[in-house]
């Protein structure tokens, strides 16, 4: 295989004003034609695009549905992304906004939602835990029983225990796809992408799912430690350790590349934006 490693990315902005729409996030590089000409100059196959609350209407569902057409046309997939821990307590919601984002997106078929709701991050993680991966788990199948799902799963799920296995073990079985998220600022040794995405990655290959693995770009701060980000490390080193996380699954069935975290960040960290 040649090329870079980097397949994908995670893109949470877009264009519009706040003026024009409460949604618009003021990002003029995620308008389509930028949007698109970055997707295309890095050879990206798929945009995990972030898709707000009623993504059919008003600017930011034009933009959201343009943006969808102008990669489908260019041969980018889209799976829209989207999540909300207040969503575990009413899953509905969930649906409503898996549907709206699906109709904006003109989804083709077989093509993922992307859920992003992270149960980890509430207070009920720690006191409540089981009936938190419950409510996930409910939501997950709920959401599922309507549009195909992809889910983004931090790789310390393959050892969280859940019943009788593992709470990765349970979300598998209710999802289509994968984005394995192991953020590190290397691939090799015992703190590396590639030891902490392995045993997630080799259960989701096991079980007939496509998968990526993810790395962050985003700041020291955002990250939680430069040890978790490329931000300091710069691009020439995300390229390089990104080819060895590659070269560690890229025989797997379902192996689909490595995922960036994120747009905005990635181009920070390329130099095409101002640092913020």
């Amino acid at each position: 295989m040649t090329g870079s490693a980097l397949t994908s990315m995670w893109a949470w902005d877009n264009p519009v004003l706040p003026s024009a729409d409460a949604r618009g996030r003021a990002y003029e590089p995620a308008s389509v034609s930028s949007l698109v000409a970055f997707c295309t100059s890095r050879g990206l196959t798929r945009v995990f695009l972030s898709a707000p609350w009623a993504a059919d209407e008003g600017p930011v569902g034009d933009w959201f549905a343009a943006a969808c057409s102008t990669l489908h046309d260019a041969s980018v997939q889209v799976s829209p992304l989207g999540g909300d821990p207040g969503w575990l307590g009413q899953p509905s919601l969930a649906v409503t906004w898996a549907l709206a984002a699906a109709r904006s997106a003109a989804l083709p078929d077989g093509v993922t939602v992307q859920l992003d709701v992270e149960p980890w991050t509430t207070p009920a993680w720690t006191s409540s835990r089981a009936l938190v991966v419950d409510q996930w788990l409910a939501l997950l199948a709920l959401v599922g029983s309507s549009v195909a799902i992809g889910v983004d799963l931090p790789w310390w799920l393959a050892h969280e225990r859940y019943r009788d296995g593992t709470v990765l073990d349970a979300v598998l079985p209710l999802v289509s796809r994968v984005a394995v998220v192991a953020f590190a600022d290397h691939a090799g040794g015992p703190s590396g992408v590639v030891s902490l995405a392995g045993p997630a990655v080799v259960a989701a290959s096991a079980a007939g799912l496509p998968f990526t693995v993810g790395v962050e770009t985003d700041t020291a701060q955002v990250a939680g430690g430069p040890q978790y980000t490329f931000a300091s490390a710069g691009p020439a080193a995300l390229e390089a350790e990104t080819m060895v996380v590659r070269d560690a699954f890229g025989e797997l069935p379902g192996y689909e590349g490595v995922t960036v975290e994120h747009h905005r960040a990635w181009r920070r960290l390329l130099a095409l934006d101002p640092p913020s």
